[in-house]
């Protein structure tokens, strides 16, 4: 019997839920609410994508007039400036990030507050 290829996706589908549902079980404490919440919202997102695919902005009132996935994309020349810009920027926003949150790690203590002076 030769299994087609949506069937065997499905059937890998389960079986990776099953064992997700399987060590979530077993896990305790935030990690499993975390885990379990993030894949709460990636379905909710995936649903009302795949529901909505192609159309980004359907109209009900003329649908000749909505705007679908490539209607709505740039031109490559644009599309490539704007993947320069992220591969520059990002590092530089996550390596700013980390610094401020290196600095300003710790507790705060009610006597180093009353002890400060200057209030904002």
């Amino acid at each position: 019997m030769v299994m087609t290829v949506p069937r065997l996706r499905r059937d890998i589908t389960v079986a990776l839920v099953v064992k997700l549902s399987a060590s979530l079980l077993r896990a305790r404490g935030s990690t499993a609410a975390l885990i379990c919440s993030g894949i709460g919202v990636a379905g909710i997102i995936a649903t009302a994508g795949v529901s909505l695919f192609p159309f980004l902005l359907p109209s009900s009132t003329h649908p000749e007039a909505s705007l679908t996935v490539w209607d709505s994309s740039n031109s490559p020349m644009t599309l490539f400036i704007m993947l320069i810009a992220a591969l520059v920027f990002l590092p530089a926003v996550l390596i700013y990030t980390s610094i401020a949150l290196r600095v300003m790690r710790g507790r705060v203590h009610l006597a180093d507050v009353e002890r400060r002076s200057s209030h904002y």
